[in-house]
């Protein structure tokens, strides 16, 4: 897989194409570490983690994918834009903390990105024009 970037994701206008880019299209239900989940979940209470995930949030302004009009309204997820292992957990991988990794997310895009399920996704707003008779 090629690795993907932050730089290179914010330089694309919507967030279809953003989402596309991200797409991870995974199997809702496989293992991602299995046993060893309490490694990662170790990492993402850390201070370190902690600190990181507010300079993430504040750079992208608390919005989904970093579109400037998609404010997230619930929790914020931060989404590693290329997907992490548990043996970048045993080698304390730079990747993991990287901001040009990581981005922010709303619960449902997240689960859109791993499992593909687009129908989670809010469509790109339409604005009204005059003359406009249809109905939302």
């Amino acid at each position: 897989m090629n690795k993907r970037s932050y730089s290179e994701l914010i330089r694309i206008p919507t967030f279809m194409e953003r989402y596309r880019y991200l797409q991870l299209h995974g199997i809702v239900g496989d293992s991602t570490f299995g046993f060893d989940r309490y490694i990662n979940q170790a990492f993402y209470t850390s201070s370190v983690w902690r600190q990181l995930r507010s300079r993430i949030i504040v750079r992208d302004e608390g919005c989904d994918l970093g579109i400037p009009d998609r404010p997230i309204g619930g929790t914020i997820y931060i989404h590693h834009i290329n997907p992490i292992t548990l043996e970048m957990f045993e080698d304390d991988d730079p990747l993991l903390y990287d901001e040009d990794n990581l981005i922010c997310t709303s619960r449902d895009t997240h689960q859109a990105i791993h499992y593909g399920d687009t129908s989670l996704l809010i469509p790109d707003y339409s604005p009204r024009t005059p003359g406009d008779t249809k109905l939302w």
